[in-house]
């Protein structure tokens, strides 16, 4: 549940124009009796009928007086918006709730209300409200819903108001509007380990507190409720503060998820396009390695990650995992193709250093692309790589007349390297491939391949 800004709380208020504001607000039926009561007097002044004379002054003023009367009318109501949820995955629906509140000590007439809303999320809501009284309020609500993802406003909120005979109605606009996020789907995904750590601590933490001694354990500030035993007086000297020593240090598995943006490397568009199951495949295994303990980290072809607050970029390790999965699943609500032809700056942020597992979605490569992907294995402790072919995605496998043996070299390159790789077809399920990807290197490592000379300890997908 999210908290919507509250709008202004007079909804007159910023209304300029005086009576050609109020003229404008004319609407058809106050119209025809202003034209009807202008010829109405003409046709008396005419022919001398002071009868046919009071009906057009009487259809004349009619239209003005209640123009004149909504105008000045000082309804003051506060309107406000509530996003159930506020962040939301594709496909799914979620709820706006509307709320107006009548501050004034007047009754108001009869109000129509109306949110703006983008026109994928559906069509733009309206409501009528009846009489509200002095502190009274209403709730409407509506739902919206989108295929797409990505970053929608909603808003401003607009309140029509119209007079008892339906003369002249005036529309006042609240000011706040909010922001619905559209994320990816997310696919759970089963628990699997693909090289020999069932948990995402690795022997990295035995090892830091075996070689960390007392003045190496990093200090931190006192925090309500720590125990005064664990107060480093050397330090608090220093610092002029209360420092307390660290008990553990735990070195949390690493796992570094890779998403391929370029624009060139992919074909089609739409939810079912191959780019798009490619983000939801990132999200999917993005929140699966958190959930399981994991310092994970979204990397693209730019070499841009998320900020988190871990090093190099990590998060998980250091705030809270929900705030992690959050932050990422924004940036991938909002993801697009980048102009990018090669990814020669992903690899430059990933030869730094041993970055544990590495999980990448790869649209098409060319020769010079693969070898670059197949360096990137240098440095980690296991590699999964999901290839997605756009040609397959444009047209029925039939159809394809795609060059297969390149394909294939890719791949044996990839292997080669010592990655673990999957081909994705049309429509194929992130579950499937992510237990087939557990079985290939349970083969390969049985069979003393490849997988078993690249599996590392510490390093796994966690169960």
């Amino acid at each position: 549940m999210s908290s919507a800004g509250t709008g202004q709380p007079d909804a007159d208020r910023g209304e300029k124009g005086g009576v050609r504001t109020a003229l404008a607000g004319l609407t058809t039926r106050g119209r025809s009796f202003l034209a009807a009561g202008i010829a109405a007097a003409i046709c008396a002044y005419v022919l001398g009928q002071s009868d046919l004379l009071r009906v057009g002054l009487l259809l004349a003023v009619l239209p003005l007086v209640c123009a004149l009367f909504l105008y000045r009318t000082r309804y003051r109501v506060a309107g406000s918006r509530r996003l159930s949820p506020a962040r939301v995955p594709a496909g799914s629906e979620a709820r706006v709730h509307l709320r107006m509140d009548n501050v004034s000590r007047l009754p108001t007439g009869l109000l129509m209300l109306q949110d703006r809303v983008p026109y994928v999320l559906g069509p733009r809501p309206r409501f009528v409200l009846d009489r509200v009284e002095p502190g009274g309020r209403r709730e409407v609500s509506y739902r919206v819903r989108s295929d797409l993802r990505g970053r929608y406003p909603l808003g401003p909120l607009q309140l029509r108001l119209t007079d008892p005979f339906g003369m002249c109605e005036l529309t006042r606009s609240f000011s706040s509007y909010d922001t619905l996020t559209v994320i990816p789907r997310v696919e759970a995904l089963p628990p699997v380990r693909f090289s020999g750590e069932s948990k995402g601590y690795g022997d990295g933490r035995q090892r830091s507190l075996a070689l960390a001694g007392e003045d190496d354990v990093i200090p931190r500030g006192y925090r309500y409720g720590d125990d005064l035993r664990r107060v480093h007086w050397r330090l608090t000297a220093r610092y002029g503060e209360l420092m307390v020593r660290r008990e553990e240090q735990p070195q949390r598995a690493r796992c570094t998820v890779l998403l391929d943006t370029r624009a060139i490397a992919f074909q089609g568009a739409g939810p079912d396009s191959a780019f798009e199951w490619s983000v939801s495949g990132a999200a999917s295994v993005l929140v699966h390695m958190l959930e399981r303990g994991f310092s994970v980290r979204l990397l693209t072809d730019t070499g841009s990650s998320v900020p988190g607050e871990g090093a190099d970029g990590f998060a998980g390790a250091s705030q809270e995992t929900a705030d992690s999965a959050g932050l990422m699943m924004d940036t991938l609500a909002v993801v697009d193709h980048s102009d990018g032809a090669g990814l020669s700056r992903a690899y430059d942020v990933l030869r730094g250093g041993n970055e544990g597992l590495l999980v990448a979605f790869f649209g098409d490569l060319d020769e010079e692309q693969a070898t670059v992907a197949a360096k990137m294995r240098q440095r980690s402790g296991g590699a999964v790589a999901f290839l997605l072919d756009s040609s397959t995605w444009m047209r029925e496998p039939t159809d394809v007349p795609g060059p297969l043996d390149m394909r294939e070299e890719r791949q044996r390159m990839l292997r080669e390297a010592g990655w673990t790789v999957l081909s994705v077809p049309r429509g194929a399920s992130l579950s499937e491939l992510w237990r087939q990807a557990d079985r290939e290197r349970a083969g390969l490592a049985a069979s003393g391949g490849t997988a078993a000379a690249s599996g590392t300890s510490g390093e796994g997908a966690g169960s």
